[in-house]
């Protein structure tokens, strides 16, 4: 009796082919965002890449030329900090498309210093773009993904999001405002809004899967060049040769985000993470923290962002 074929382990040098599929990345024309829209290229999709910046996403659209022969991508206008503008930008890309089978929630702030700043909305910069504009784009897009076959939501969440904790009466960080832990939390939001969205979707019986990934520790240092978008210099990578025992570039960072978008096993409701202490390494499946699952705090979190971005519709347009 003949045993089942296995199929072959997963090679982020030697991705399915994805021809025929659209894809779209939030910041894609930088850093974790830029290489998952190369590496997403190359597998022969069509790869769209959302940025608010012309000039910094016609830059990432040459550079993946240059090094993908063939690569179909594009440019999609896209500021996560207006919500106002998200629907015509979606309109835009439907009447091109026609359906979305993967898009990558990337595109993110991180602020260093005080003092606290706004969106276009009056929301605070980094919990308004990362989560609410996230949040508010995906109700856009669910016509979209909903009209592929197997569609998905993939998003981006962040090694820092584990040591940190939402404040459910103090969501955009107005009684206390530190920048590295409002980031923190800005991203556990999502990865919270990642697993909650699962479980609507599957609440509704919908074709779409919600997953999330996290590109463990990436950094700038470790990154092979990608002029104009982005080239460490020499002093800076020898700086940053030590921390390779622990670290990666984030062209590695963005090896979990595409096997979440391209790999046929992915279900939704998973976290996928780098494989050595997710921080470097072949991406593999990883169990979810319990405090990014609590259904009580998701629920809340969700009910939050509906009334912050004005949406009425409890699982976001997907049925």
């Amino acid at each position: 009796m003949s045993s089942a074929p296995q199929s072959r382990p997963w090679d982020v040098h030697r991705l399915p082919s994805a021809e025929g599929r659209n894809f779209l990345v939030t910041g894609g024309n930088a850093g974790i965002g830029y290489f998952t829209a190369e590496q997403l290229a190359a597998t022969g999709a069509l790869v769209v890449i959302g940025s608010r910046n012309p000039a910094k996403a016609d830059a990432a659209l040459a550079s993946i030329r240059s090094r993908v022969p063939g690569a179909r991508v594009r440019h999609l206008h896209l500021d996560l900090a207006d919500l106002s503008t998200l629907k015509s930008a979606v309109d835009g890309l439907a009447l091109d498309l026609g359906r979305l089978d993967a898009v990558v929630h990337n595109a993110g702030v991180a602020l260093d210093d005080p003092p606290r700043r706004e969106t276009e909305d009056g929301h605070e910069l980094m919990f308004g773009t990362n989560h609410l504009g996230h949040y508010a784009l995906t109700r856009w897009l669910a016509p979209l993904l909903s009209a592929a076959p197997a569609g998905r939501v993939v998003t981006v969440g962040s090694f820092a999001a584990r040591s940190e904790r939402l404040d459910l009466d103090d969501l955009q960080s107005t009684r206390d405002y530190r920048p590295k832990r409002t980031y923190g939390r800005s991203k556990l939001a999502q990865m919270c809004f990642g697993f909650e969205l699962d479980r609507r979707l599957r609440a509704v019986g919908s074709t779409v899967l919600s997953a999330v990934a996290h590109p463990g520790g990436a950094l700038d240092s470790l990154t092979p060049p990608r002029p104009p978008v982005g080239a460490p210099t020499p002093g800076e990578r020898l700086r940053g040769l030590p921390a390779a025992l622990m670290v990666q570039g984030k062209d590695a960072g963005a090896w979990p985000v595409v096997r979440a978008v391209l790999d046929s096993d992915v279900q939704g409701g998973q976290l996928w993470g780098p494989r050595v202490f997710g921080l470097r390494g072949q991406p593999r499946r990883e169990p979810v923290p319990a405090h990014m699952a609590d259904p009580a705090v998701a629920a809340h979190l969700w009910a939050a962002s509906a009334e912050l971005t004005g949406t009425t519709d409890p699982h976001l347009g997907f049925r």
